[in-house]
């Protein structure tokens, strides 16, 4: 699981940073709201552990401007306000748990765990950029309604590409969540990869979804040039 921890109060950051390495998960901490609403957006963590009071922007601006963008990722609250009121205002904001401060480990790890099954977004809900469309209910994919044949890495990575459409997401990144830590990925997998792909949704396309971002790593973007 990779984490996102926003949190000013840097004792608490780094003891859950340390908590979550410490049972195999990966945890990147960021300090302030514009930070945490960034590092959110980029399509590399599975959750996030979000504190609401945070300088330069707090906790609830930073979930209006995920669910704002459509960014369904989840979100765990970190908060010391414990009344009904602030509780109930506090996932109507869109978030999907939250935990009153002070907290145990155990209760954290269980409560984040619960969110991180939740996943992004209702997965059975096809995907569509331009007029490529993937139906994860089927494990199908067509383009111009035509069904495109992929192997089953092929059409994780299809996914993880889609499921993120416009954002630059870096080659450490992909091969991480479609590959795993656990297996010996040559360095030109990816490209070979991406090369196959792309002989199989754009070819002989006008419209190429599939960019490389020179130096970082790749993007599927509806409907522009490569």
């Amino acid at each position: 699981m990779h984490v996102l921890i926003v949190e000013d109060k840097k004792q608490v950051a780094r003891m859950l940073k340390k908590t979550l390495e410490e049972k195999g998960h990966s945890a990147v901490i960021c300090f302030d709201g514009p930070s945490g609403l960034a590092h959110a957006g980029s399509g590399y963590f599975d959750v996030v552990v979000l504190d609401m009071m945070l300088p330069h922007m707090d906790g609830s601006e930073v979930v209006r401007r995920l669910r704002a963008s459509n960014n369904r990722i989840p979100v765990l609250v970190l908060t010391a306000r414990d009344t009904i009121s602030d509780m109930v205002s506090t996932l109507d904001l869109g978030v999907d748990d939250y935990l009153t401060k002070p907290f145990a480990v155990a209760e954290f790890m269980a409560r984040l765990r619960a969110v991180a099954r939740r996943g992004p977004a209702i997965l059975g809900v096809r995907l569509e950029v331009a007029d490529l469309v993937l139906d994860p209910t089927a494990s199908e994919v067509t383009r111009g309604g035509r069904l495109v044949a992929l192997t089953r890495k092929e059409y994780l990575l299809l996914e993880f590409l889609m499921r993120r459409p416009n954002q630059v997401l870096s080659r450490a990144s992909i091969i991480e969540r479609v590959w795993g830590l656990a297996d010996d990925t040559a360095e030109n997998t990816l490209e070979v990869f991406i090369r196959n792909l792309r002989g199989k949704i754009d070819i002989n396309r006008e419209s190429k979804l599939i960019q490389t971002v020179r130096g970082v790593g790749y993007r599927l973007m509806s409907g522009a040039p490569d």
